[in-house]
């Protein structure tokens, strides 16, 4: 009798599987009564019923409003309409550490970090002052977000009132937390010298700072 344990390449691809099992690409696309229409791993929209698991093993908990609560592996996600999210399996406690970043202050006091906002790498200060993910127009287009396609409003700053565009960011990464469809402001002109990491990040995670020293956990 054939035993895939004892199998060098058995074992192996079993492995393989296993893991790929514990990982997935989901997308909301849409919302009506107790189902969900998501993508799974780039794959064809399906709607999954409030209860029902997808071949994939993305479980439906839940839907309220214009987002859903899915589950992979034990591991709950609240997912927005419109947002791509990476779902990785496992205990709660371990998913935690996974999605956790933790901050140094520098000689002022500031929390300046480097992360990534649609795969292009910035340089980010933390500001709960800020509403928004704000960078100049300029940084904008160094990181091809086409800004004037955005909503049109007016700002104050140090130079006076100038024109804004908000946006929506694909993705916003600092160290492992990732967050997807965030909102941003383009600010016209070379008023900000570096993209404030605003509270449309910060609201979505949890914030607990001890002396100099600050760690962003992810919420949702």
């Amino acid at each position: 009798m054939f035993k895939a344990a004892n199998h060098p390449l058995a074992a192996l691809l079993f492995l393989s599987l296993a893991a790929g099992a514990l990982a997935a690409d989901v997308n909301l696309n849409g919302v009506v009564g107790n189902k969900a229409l998501v993508v799974i791993d780039g794959g064809k929209p399906r709607w999954l019923a409030t209860g029902e698991t997808s071949p994939e093993g993305i479980k439906l908990i839940s839907i309220g409003g214009e987002s859903a609560v899915v589950e992979l592996d034990g591991k709950r996600q609240t997912l927005k309409m419109g947002q791509n999210e990476r779902l990785s399996g496992g205990s709660p406690s371990s998913a935690a550490g996974n999605r956790s970043v933790t901050l140094t202050a520098d000689g002022q006091g500031h929390f300046v970090t480097t992360g990534q906002i649609n795969g292009v790498t910035v340089r980010l200060l933390v500001d709960t002052g800020a509403s928004f993910v704000s960078l100049s127009s300029n940084e904008a287009k160094r990181l091809g977000i086409n800004y004037l396609a955005g909503q049109k409003a007016f700002t104050s700053t140090a130079n006076g009132v100038v024109p804004a565009y908000r946006v929506k960011l694909d993705e916003v990464k600092i160290g492992d937390v990732t967050l997807n469809n965030v909102d941003g402001m383009v600010h016209v002109g070379d008023s900000l010298p570096i993209v404030l990491l605003g509270m449309s990040f910060l609201n979505r995670m949890e914030m607990k700072r001890d002396g100099e020293k600050m760690v962003l956990t992810k919420r949702y």
